[in-house]
């Protein structure tokens, strides 16, 4: 009869080449990605940076995974003609699409994500979408014995770019510390934070973003007065960036606001999109959210601007800066 000791280290020894085994694989299965938009681009150069894990990409526009192929030509990158067949040769899969009707396309097409989707596959979802959406895609992948993780993402392609995004993540627990899952999100980011239930990754996305448009909306105001009333805008960017009120985003954007460089790292009608949902999940949750109406129907203007859509979402400071020079025109 064996004795309890040895049945101990029996067991120990079994459970540790579990977890080892578990690892390796977390770090050798295949990692999708789909959408190589500009903050899909950011997650598949990260993974790409990343010594061990095979990188299976796909894009609406193809090009785009070409480009990838060839900035990391030592890299194993595998590029799929639809994004059922990244689902298909992948254990886990991000999705990282720009607008709410090109992941549902994506997801429910005939070669779409869910096409593709077996027991034990994970799909991650990284955009920004409805909550309604979110929870579909859930129920959808669960049906089919997949795994599904909300993850949008807080952070733009300047934290995107050297691997500090955070991940708000909502859903299952165990599928959030899987160490697969895990193992590929320390890849791309510097923090993952879990919600709860499916929803309530979006819910957390919705509120960061729509507070730092406001607060961009508000920065423009504030810079459009002041050179309106005579001050000059560099000497302002040095009093706000010395007081209480100071912000990393006020600092990296105010001079480049006042040069009127926006290059995009976020851009505006992205933003837009974000504070719309934001209003829109305020007026589900019954919450006064007027400040936000506010700096959300400047963005909407802006975003009628075909060429400031496109720019960095602090083009909102041309349309403020545009009314207040009308305003002191008419005076």
């Amino acid at each position: 009869m064996m004795r309890p000791s040895y049945l101990r280290f029996v067991l120990l020894s079994h459970l540790t080449s579990l977890f080892i085994g578990r690892t390796f694989l977390a770090f050798h299965w295949n990692v999708g990605i789909m959408g190589e938009g500009m903050a899909g681009r950011l997650l598949s150069e990260n993974v790409a940076g990343s010594p061990d894990s095979p990188l299976v990409v796909w894009n609406r526009s193809g090009s785009k995974c070409q480009d990838l192929k060839e900035r990391f030509p030592e890299k194993s990158i595998e590029v799929k003609d639809t994004a059922r067949e990244v689902v298909e040769s992948c254990g886990i899969t991000f999705s990282m699409l720009s607008t709410p009707e090109a992941s549902r396309a994506v997801f429910e097409g005939p070669d779409g994500t869910l096409a593709g989707v077996t027991e034990g596959k994970f799909i991650i979802d990284c955009a920004t979408l409805a909550e309604s959406d979110m929870k579909r895609m859930s129920a959808q992948v669960e049906e089919k014995k997949g795994q599904f993780l909300e993850a949008p993402v807080s952070g733009s392609k300047g934290p995107a770019h050297v691997g500090q995004l955070i991940f708000l993540c909502a859903g299952s627990k165990s599928v959030c510390d899987d160490p697969t899952v895990q193992a590929s999100l320390k890849a791309m980011g510097k923090a993952t934070h879990f919600f709860g239930e499916i929803g309530r990754g979006t819910r957390a996305k919705l509120v960061v973003n729509s507070l730092m448009g406001t607060m961009m909306a508000a920065f423009g105001e504030s810079l459009a007065l002041a050179e309106s009333v005579g001050l000059d805008g560099g000497k302002m960017l040095e009093v706000i960036g010395q007081g209480a009120i100071q912000s990393p985003m006020y600092a990296l954007k105010g001079p480049k606001m006042l040069r009127k460089d926006h290059s995009p790292n976020f851009p505006l009608q992205h933003a837009h999109k974000d504070m719309k949902l934001a209003v829109d999940m305020a007026k589900e949750a019954g919450v006064e959210y007027s400040v936000t109406e506010g700096a959300e129907k400047l963005f909407s203007q802006a975003r009628e601007d075909e060429k400031l859509a496109e720019e960095d979402f602090s083009a909102v400071f041309e349309i403020i800066h545009k009314a207040s020079a009308n305003s002191s025109l008419e005076s």
